[in-house]
């Protein structure tokens, strides 16, 4: 993983991966908190060029590693506007297909594996805030995981910690709040499953 450019000494954007991908909290204030907002502003500045203009597919892939700090697939299609606020826990399999309007919260890890589709509008989200009103500023957490060949229709929102399966269909508008089978049809709010998809991925 390549670093973000970060002033003085202390915590490396790796540094904070490391402490994110454990699921332990991220204190208010702390020294990796203010790595993560420093990580922020390079995902604010690249996103902000994918998002100003027509840039061709190789562009858009090339922008898409410097965001994550790792080589994207080839295959991989992005169609903008995209919306990221930190980049290097966001991670694309091949011949992912990621449609207009997408917002993706990958702090505490997305994952999407190769073959899937994620439909327009959709919000993927990976950290909680603490429940005690003085600790409020401090994060939780807790990776989206998205398998192969699962199809996420549009508007749908995924909260952290969920799993979805391989295989699985996710229908437009649905909010995800628990793992997902897979090669299982889910949807609503909250996603309930509504039938086997009958194929195997």
């Amino acid at each position: 993983m390549n670093e973000v450019p970060q002033h003085g000494t202390g915590p490396t954007v790796r540094d904070l991966v490391a402490h994110l991908d454990t699921g332990a909290v991220l204190t208010a204030g702390s020294p990796l908190h203010e790595v993560m907002h420093h990580a922020a502003q390079h995902a604010l500045r690249v996103t902000a060029e994918l998002n100003s203009g027509y840039r061709t597919p190789d562009a858009v892939r090339d922008l898409l590693a410097d965001l994550t700090g790792e080589p994207v697939e080839a295959s991989v299609t992005l169609f903008p506007p995209f919306h990221c606020e930190f980049g290097r826990n966001l991670h694309l399999g091949a011949r992912v297909f990621i449609n207009m309007g997408c917002r993706f919260q990958d702090a505490g890890g997305i994952t999407i594996g190769d073959d899937t589709l994620i439909g327009h509008g959709t919000t993927l989200t990976t950290l909680n805030h603490a429940e005690d009103p003085a600790r409020r500023g401090d994060m939780i957490p807790a990776p989206v995981t998205i398998g192969r060949k699962v199809w996420i229709g549009a508007s749908v929102t995924v909260v952290p910690g969920v799993t979805i399966g391989d295989g699985a269909i996710v229908g437009a508008g649905a909010v995800v709040t628990r793992d997902v089978p897979p090669d299982t049809i889910v949807a609503g709010v909250p996603a309930r499953v509504i039938r086997a998809t009958g194929y195997r991925a």
